[in-house]
């Protein structure tokens, strides 16, 4: 297995919470001029759908453009390049474990980097309000100062690697 500097985001379908999670965490690394890749894929994607419009609004407001995203599969390849794996929800994670039990050391939940070292599930907002947009992004948002620092310990292991 290939472990490089990339997290993937994992959600179920991959159009709400793992594309607002890949483009906020992406803007974070790039101000901080970190070179790790970020992506997300959905547990039981249809290929091909455009982030939710409640997405696309919100993310529009951090300056972020995501009218370009389509959802994608998971796929093995997805799973053994990754060298950090946030998943949403504990069903996720049992799933992913499932289908790909190579990949345990390398799966987190995103609330455990919340700040509050909260476990459980970040709901699915698919087909909620606005104000359930609005909460996911922020606990999304909670989640990224430890994210940015667990890139960080990617990228510096993957330059070790190189040594």
């Amino acid at each position: 297995m290939n472990r490089r500097s990339l997290i993937l985001f994992v959600c179920s379908g991959n159009t709400c919470r793992s594309v607002m999670a890949e483009h906020l965490l992406r803007k974070h690394l790039e101000a901080v001029g970190l070179p790790v890749q970020v992506e997300s894929a959905g547990l039981w994607a249809a290929e091909g759908e455009p982030a939710s419009a409640h997405v696309r609004v919100l993310l529009r407001r951090d300056g972020l453009d995501v009218t370009g995203h389509r959802s994608r599969l998971l796929t093995e390849g997805q799973v053994d390049e990754a060298g950090l794996i946030v998943v949403m929800t504990e069903a996720h994670r049992r799933s992913l474990l499932d289908r790909f039990p190579q990949a345990e050391g390398k799966i987190r939940l995103l609330k455990e980097y919340d700040g509050y070292r909260g476990w459980g599930d970040l709901d699915d907002p698919l087909g909620g309000d606005w104000e359930s947009y609005e909460r996911i992004r922020t606990e999304i948002e909670r989640a990224l100062p430890e994210l940015v620092m667990a890139a960080h310990e990617l990228f510096q292991a993957q330059e070790r690697g190189r040594e």
